[in-house]
């Protein structure tokens, strides 16, 4: 009898154990999974900065660049799609187009010289470049917070816990090559 309940002591302490790591490991999951929700967020409200700054933008130098419709309508599309675009990966294609779009129009601005002397398109090119900068910072904090999370979910034993509470793999935000450096125009003679 007294075997019998040595036994069935050691088996509880077993299943507390493994009922303690589950409960452990969840919420490390939990945390995790608030980083990289945390780290999008960030990733969001710089891309709504770019958004916000690139009406502005074409705004100050449409007057000057009249024939140069078909680039501000690539603008237009481009931010049509990202304000509707939903999760990472939605986003990040949308990004990638409105980062084409805008490099197309600074290709395009360096062909008046007068836009060289704007004062209002000199602060906004240097908002512009400071946002794309943050952009590409929260973007890296982002992906490092997806990778800490996937790897944890994906190791043995704790992918056993992942697969049971639904914690599933999350995107990394895959911009295209080259994309992660900000458009460069020189608005200075040569």
């Amino acid at each position: 009898m007294k075997q019998g309940k040595k036994t069935g002591l050691i088996v509880g302490i077993v299943a507390l154990l493994i009922v303690l790591y589950g409960v452990v490991t969840y919420n490390g999951f939990v945390a995790k999974e608030a980083e990289v929700d945390k780290q999008w967020a960030q990733v969001e409200s710089k891309l709504q900065r770019r958004y916000d700054l690139i009406p502005n933008l074409v705004n100050s130098v449409k007057g000057s660049m009249k024939q140069e419709k078909e680039v501000f309508g690539e603008i237009a599309d481009a931010r049509a799609q990202m304000s509707g675009a939903k999760g990472v990966k939605q986003v990040s294609e949308a990004s990638n187009n409105l980062e084409g779009a805008l490099s197309r129009l600074l290709v395009v601005m360096e062909n008046y010289p007068e836009l060289k002397s704007n004062d209002n398109v000199k602060t906004l090119m240097t908002q512009l470049e400071g946002t794309e900068n943050r952009i590409s910072v929260e973007r890296d904090r982002y992906n490092q917070a997806v990778k800490e999370y996937n790897v944890s979910v994906r190791k043995f034993p704790k992918s056993v816990v992942a697969g049971v509470a639904g914690f599933e793999k999350k995107d990394y935000f895959e911009a295209d090559k080259g994309a992660e450096k900000a458009p460069q125009v020189d608005f200075n003679d040569k």
